[in-house]
């Protein structure tokens, strides 16, 4: 008989006692990550029932396989655009937390008498929510079209990225076995340069691949192309000095911007399953009995720690972030627990051998007991909200409720604020693809011209030449582009006191452009020489090339703008941003609904459940606000705007042929507020002869007058001074309608 590797055995052992638990904790409705985890310590070492894994060096290795495609497959789901929409709510809600968390997590690693490293390596695994085992309880109860799931997914992104950062800082403190301020400080301002980097660089070129290649992009193609690309970026992590995950987790995130996401992500959920699959399978090995009774107590105080502080201090961020009382509370207890990341993090203080064997599986105990109580916190999450409100005080209810209504209503940003983030962001991208090509040029391109003209004088002058041919036009754009011009007008017209502060801005930026041309010249000649030829060359190419630079960097820019927003164009989606309990969410009608080929009056939804179709996309085709004699059919996504309960009812009529997705964010489809002003004309006009629905093409879902709610007024209602109005409906032209109204 031919003898088999050892490790062809072992996987043969442990996909068939992972399936077996997986079934068993599919027929107990619990999370298959726990079947893994369990499967993974029978195999272990430490129990004899059933044969043990032989070679785990060979297991170690795809664990860490699975780590990248893990992290990879979050990636696409984590996408930077969801991050700069998730609002910032979602971004206080989840920076509490974690503040809190991490802290506290450090704290009590000193208090039981660990070491600093211990520690601080606890405070990252404690603060982290598995996205894994919350996205798997919304799909099971139903929970992902209510109000407070769009929070906790938002939250569960901004986590996720923290995770990121924490694994890069850990790894620093870790080498240098000491906190140095400058040097976390240099290696913060290093991760920020290589992931704009990147993530420029990816959008610009990734999608423009992709798009020519499509007609040759079949599923294996595409399947072995993006797991290339995947590896490549790992391998591009590592040189720099970076984890492999974070490498995996950038791709992820810049094929996620792509048009192509989707589809990679099913492509690679069988392979990201497999993987993951012994990833947690060793995880399980690694659990010690003898081990978890000897720090009993520890897990008692950490599972504890995460059950009650984790949801205080989400409720807390949420209820600071303007959330409402019930949202906060229903988002508190769904973020109770810790998971995958946390593995990943423990296991790499474990693979760096700078924390103690304990901690891991301390880790994965904890983990596991939150993991069990998940659903049992979202179903009660509901109940114990309105214990909380029959306890409080009327008074601080009612302070709650108006602090939540102002806090979403505040206006946008002042011209300022505007103007300085608009003059920020230009700085800090064009100075770091600046820099970047000044390095690449000067570490690549200089050598290979040494050594190929063997002149050194010639390899210096056609480096400095090129370098200033390719960042030419990023240097235009730091130094004369013009940013907010509309926030710029604004201040510069409003009060001659802001034209100082602008004027000083406009020489900031020529003087740092004189310094990135300076710092050029110095790379490959004197310091005296670099600053005198900075300023020349830099005055005299921004006056005799100036045109062409702009022309250049237009192209450039446009080129970039077309590729970060294609998935948006080529499949609109849904918005999110109301401070009621009214909000939308996407439903598929399928081929075999009772409701197809129905009109929307026979339907009588609205009348029934309370809630309004604001959007029907029907394949290209996208029916805003539709009238009452539309029908629905097969294929078509519907935009449904309603309460958290109405919603949960509209779910029933699809969930027997179909799942409601999750909701999504877009620019289009959106729910504006209005307050009706002094001299607005809708005022004693009725709702029906606003000139909302025909002029707008909108629907009115909520009027606020003197304090009380009203949700779907009639259209008979007349309009006052001071009502605010919730309108659905295309953006651009409600806020036309509402201009021209306030006009």
């Amino acid at each position: 008989m031919p003898h088999l590797p050892h490790f062809i055995t072992d996987l043969a052992l442990i996909l068939a006692v992972a399936g077996v638990t997986t079934l068993l904790f599919r027929k107990i409705n619990q999370p298959v990550v726990l079947g893994y985890i369990i499967a993974g310590f029978l195999v272990g070492p430490h129990v004899s029932l059933i044969p043990t894994v032989i070679d785990g060096e060979a297991v170690r290795t795809w664990s860490e396989i699975g780590v990248i495609f893990l992290l990879f497959t979050l990636g696409l789901e984590f996408s930077f655009r969801k991050l700069a929409k998730a609002g910032g709510s979602v971004l206080v809600t989840a920076m509490v937390e974690v503040g809190i968390m991490f802290g506290l997590g450090y704290a009590t690693g000193l208090w039981m008498g660990w070491n600093p490293m211990d520690s601080l390596f606890l405070g990252a695994i404690l603060c982290i929510s598995s996205t894994t085992i919350i996205v798997k309880a919304f799909d099971e109860t139903g929970y992902r079209t209510k109000k407070f799931a769009a929070l906790v997914l938002g939250v569960l992104i901004i986590q996720d990225l923290v995770a990121v950062l924490l694994m890069v800082l850990l790894s620093t403190v870790a080498v240098s076995n000491q906190f140095s301020g400058a040097e976390l400080g240099i290696q913060i301002l290093k991760l920020v340069f290589f992931l704009t980097l990147w993530f420029i660089a990816g959008i610009f070129f990734i999608p423009s691949v992709l798009k020519r290649a499509k007609p040759l992009l079949n599923d294996e193609t595409l399947l072995v192309l993006s797991i290339a690309l995947c590896l490549l970026m790992v391998l591009l992590a590592v040189k720099v000095g970076f984890s492999a995950a974070l490498g995996a987790f950038i791709m992820g995130s810049i094929l996620a911007e792509t048009s192509q996401a989707e589809r990679i992500e099913h492509l690679l959920r069988p392979v990201k399953n497999l993987f993951a699959a012994v990833f947690f399978v060793s995880v399980g090995m690694m659990i010690d009995p003898g081990t978890l009774r000897e720090y009993a107590q520890p897990i008692f105080i950490l599972t504890a720690l995460v059950l009650s502080v984790m949801p205080l201090s989400t409720i807390l961020g949420a209820l600071v972030s303007g959330q409402s009382l019930r949202h906060a509370v229903q988002s508190g207890m769904t973020l109770s627990q810790i998971g995958e990341f946390s593995f990943i993090i423990a296991s790499l203080g474990v693979t760096l051998g700078v924390t103690h064997d304990f901690l891991y599986p301390i880790a994965v105990a904890v983990s596991t007991i939150t993991t069990f109580t998940t659903p049992f916190f979202m179903r009660k999450s509901t109940g114990l909200y309105e214990r909380i409100e029959r306890w409080l005080p009327e008074s601080w209810v009612a302070g709650l409720n108006r602090y939540s209504t102002s806090s979403q209503q505040l206006a946008a940003y002042s011209a300022w604020k505007t103007l300085l983030r608009g003059y920020f962001i230009n700085a800090a991208i064009h100075t770091i693809v600046s820099g970047a090509v000044i390095l690449l040029v000067r570490g690549y391109v200089y050598p290979f011209m040494q050594q190929w003209t063997a002149s050194d004088w010639a390899a210096r002058l056609f480096s400095v030449l090129l370098t200033l041919t390719l960042a030419g036009p990023f240097v235009w754009a730091l130094s004369i582009r013009r940013v907010r011009r509309e926030a710029y007008s604004e201040l510069w017209l409003n009060r001659k006191l802001n034209r100082g502060p602008l004027v000083a801005i406009e020489i900031g930026r020529i003087l740092l452009a004189i310094f990135i041309v300076a710092w050029l010249f110095y790379l490959y000649y004197s310091l005296s020489f670099a600053f005198a030829f900075g300023i020349i060359v830099t005055a005299a190419s921004l006056a005799l090339f100036n045109k062409r630079l702009q022309q250049f960097y237009n192209r450039i820019e446009n080129r970039f703008l077309e590729n970060l927003h294609e998935k948006e164009l080529l499949r609109k989606k849904k918005t999110n941003i109301t401070p009621w309990d009214a909000h939308l969410a996407s439903f598929d009608v399928a081929p075999e609904s009772t409701f197809a080929g129905i009109a929307l009056e026979d339907l009588q939804w609205r009348e029934q459940y309370g809630v309004n179709i604001a959007l029907v996309e029907r394949g290209d085709l996208s029916i805003i606000s539709p009238d009452r004699h539309e029908k629905l059919f097969p294929g078509d996504r519907l935009s449904i705007i309603g309460t958290d309960e109405q919603l949960g009812k509209v779910r029933e009529i699809f969930e027997s042929r179909t799942n409601a997705s999750e909701p999504v964010h877009d620019d289009e489809i959106a729910l504006v507020h209005h307050t009706v002003g002094n001299h607005s004309r809708l005022h004693g006009q009725t709702i029906r002869k606003s000139g909302l629905r025909e002029l707008a093409q909108a629907i009115v879902v909520g009027l606020e007058r003197n304090g009380q709610r009203m949700l779907n007024p009639e259209s008979s209602t007349v309009l006052q001074h001071g009502d605010i109005l919730w309108v659905v409906g295309a953006r651009r032209r409600i806020v036309q309608f509402f201009r021209q109204d306030e006009n």
